[in-house]
């Protein structure tokens, strides 16, 4: 009778991996950073950075961020951060691009996958009262228009420029690119609004993130086509003017 289980293939690839030296490669450090945005009531796109304690670029402003653990996905790694430093979760979350320049970090080869996650402004306000200290905030300045690409500015509350660590500045107009672009496509923008918004509020998170106006009408016109909006049936309150119709997204429309 033949042995059919000597020297298989399942035998031999155990054999390799048994031997297999990890140690023979140089491994890079791995870590996540995510920009995690928002648009206030002042039209304004802003986004999390936290106040670096420790050295490099101690006292400079940094995404959210952290190394990735040996026991954990990449996906998890930036759901820890986001949990841990501002205690929001089952937010919208989306992997965006991987940082690998060689000095990007000046302690050691660090590869940065790049996360970005969108919230509603109230719900990321009331996050971040259990964390006031080193915590920001900062509004978002872009220099180039439409999806051209490039770094990003951080401004603080007097609309002063801070320092960013690393390449974050990147990160971050890449995270703006990205967001551009998929309002053409994705009702990416109603991760920004609370659960029930008016149009006007829908324009307003539009107009930010594009920085320019858009005709009301037609944009009115355009968000009711696609079939994503749905009516409440209800109205504003408290409002010091004609109380506008409130709508919610139909996620069940979806087609990103």
């Amino acid at each position: 009778m033949i042995d059919t289980h000597t020297n298989s293939p399942n035998t031999d690839e155990q054999e390799f991996l048994d031997a297999y030296d990890a140690s023979s490669f140089d491994r890079p450090s791995l870590a996540v950073d995510v920009v995690l945005m928002t648009t206030d009531h002042q039209r304004r796109l802003r986004t999390l950075v936290i106040r670096r304690a420790e050295h490099p670029s101690k006292g400079a402003w940094s995404l959210p961020g952290g190394f990735v653990r040996i026991d954990e996905s990449l996906d998890d790694a930036a759901a820890r951060v986001l949990r841990d430093k501002t205690q929001l979760e089952n937010i919208f979350v989306e992997q965006l691009y991987t940082f690998g320049e060689v000095n990007r970090d000046p302690r050691t080869r660090v590869v940065s996958v790049v996360y970005y996650a969108l919230v509603d402004f109230a719900t990321l306000e009331q996050a971040l009262r259990e964390h006031p200290e080193n915590v920001m905030l900062a509004t978002i300045s872009i220099a180039w228009e439409g999806e051209q690409g490039g770094t990003a500015h951080a401004m603080d509350e007097n609309d002063n420029s801070v320092e960013l660590a690393f390449d974050h500045d990147m990160m971050i107009g890449m995270s703006v690119k990205r967001l551009r672009g998929k309002l053409n496509y994705a009702p990416i923008g109603f991760e920004l609004l609370p659960s029930t918004f008016t149009l006007r509020q829908l324009q307003d998170v539009h107009e930010t993130i594009l920085n320019k106006e858009l005709n009301k009408d037609a944009f009115r016109r355009r968000m009711l086509a696609t079939q994503l909006l749905e009516s409440t049936g209800e109205r504003e309150q408290s409002v010091g003017h004609r109380p506008a119709e409130l709508y919610r997204w139909n996620d069940t429309k979806t087609q990103c």
